[in-house]
């Protein structure tokens, strides 16, 4: 069973899932990053064996949480698809027509690179650079967006993560939640991705993902 936390930004409230998702009360919006789409297909079809049940499993967490929260929208902050489509594109669709009463949103990721024609079919509003609701704007990329004073940035791309280290010179590597005062970065959404290590500051709040658990940091 998954595990919440309570984070709260500018006076909105966001709940933090351990299945790597986000849920904005305000909005009635699930946010993530990096899904990835397409990804353990693109290295079955390379000759690399990756198991076929991953991008399944991240189905099921991502229609779980849309079960529990019924939001209105999905805000997905890049990266979508991993490469050209596959089988999974395929199986993707078939859900998403089965919830056509919820608007998705995709912020355009350096890997979506399907053709506009695919998004419209999927019944997906497509953002170039960043969308932007009240003093909230998701980018994929913050590095490549001019920020402006007062706004609070989420963006992904870097999946980020945080080393956690035990006796000796044991160390684990955890995907995390990242709160900087003026931007989040989400972890990828999609298992079947890396992780960077990020640097938190003093005043920053880190949540690692532990399975099904989540551990504030600071």
């Amino acid at each position: 069973m998954h595990q919440y936390i309570l984070h709260e930004v500018l006076g909105n409230h966001f709940i933090l899932s351990s299945s790597r998702i986000l849920f904005w009360e305000e909005e009635k919006a699930l946010i993530l990053s990096d899904m990835h789409i397409g990804k353990s297909g693109h290295f079955r079809k390379n000759g690399i064996g990756i198991p076929q049940n991953i991008f399944k499993e991240d189905m099921q967490r991502l229609f779980a949480e849309i079960q529990q929260y019924n939001p209105t929208k999905l805000i997905i902050v890049g990266d979508l698809s991993h490469s050209h489509s596959n089988k999974e594109f395929d199986l993707f669709v078939k859900w998403r027509k089965d919830l056509p009463h919820l608007e998705v949103h995709l912020v355009i990721g350096n890997h979506d690179i399907l053709a506009k024609q695919w998004y419209k079919e999927a019944n997906i509003e497509i953002h170039e650079d960043c969308l932007t609701i009240g003093a909230f704007t998701f980018t994929h990329d913050i590095s490549t967006c001019e920020t402006t004073p007062g706004s609070y940035y989420f963006s992904g791309h870097i999946h980020p993560g945080i080393i956690m280290r035990g006796l000796g010179k044991q160390s684990l590597r955890l995907p995390c939640f990242y709160f900087g005062k003026m931007d989040a970065v989400l972890p990828a959404f999609g298992k079947f991705t890396g992780t960077f290590p990020v640097n938190p500051q003093k005043s920053d709040s880190v949540y690692a993902i532990a399975e099904n658990k989540l551990i504030r940091i600071q």
